[in-house]
């Protein structure tokens, strides 16, 4: 019903913000990542928009691009995934990063989400997998496996996923994992 907000932006409180559109102000919930994203007050801003109508209730979810608004709506999909939860996911993680944990079947990286217990981390896998994430841009020939211990040796060196898979995407394709740890880290300390 409403795809799209363009208007001034007037309140800022997370995770609501304000938008005047013509004299009507629209509050909208949005995930951490857009927030951080959005103009200073008094500012022209343009959201794309999920709207949800309930018994108790009328929603409205806003998103800066709409990778983030279709990762929304696949989330809600889920039986037991509401919007509030969704918005949590979308807030811990990017998209990027939802979709690589769901390509890569990573329930620990979900249950780090606030609100995201094992059981729901696993629900999430399962029903996501072929549905988000398939090209991650991971090197071509690597093993998913080698790729995937690489991966997690970096994070539990304490690099965040989001670095850990930027170094990951510049290793050769053939390399096996102690070699690839080195590397990425190599690449990390430039």
């Amino acid at each position: 019903m409403i795809g799209q907000l363009t208007g001034t932006l007037i309140d800022k409180n997370p995770p609501e913000v304000v938008v005047d559109c013509h004299g009507v102000g629209y509050e909208v919930s949005v995930p951490m990542s857009t927030f951080y994203n959005l103009p200073a007050l008094g500012e022209k801003v343009k959201l794309l928009t999920h709207f949800v109508v309930r018994e108790d209730a009328q929603l409205l979810y806003g998103f800066a691009t709409q990778e983030e608004r279709a990762a929304f709506r696949q989330l809600i999909k889920i039986s037991g995934v509401g919007p509030r939860t969704a918005l949590s996911v979308l807030s811990g993680m990017g998209v990027a990063d939802l979709a690589q944990a769901i390509t890569q079947q990573e329930a620990g990286r979900l249950v780090k989400v606030p609100g995201i217990g094992k059981k729901t981390a696993e629900r999430l896998l399962l029903e996501l997998k072929g549905k988000m994430g398939a090209d991650l841009g991971l090197p071509a020939g690597t093993s998913h496996d080698h790729a995937n211990d690489i991966l997690q040796a970096l994070v539990a060196l304490g690099y965040s996923d989001k670095e850990a898979a930027l170094a990951l995407k510049s290793l050769p394709a053939d390399i096996g994992v102690s070699d690839g740890i080195k590397m990425a880290l190599k690449a990390l300390a430039k």
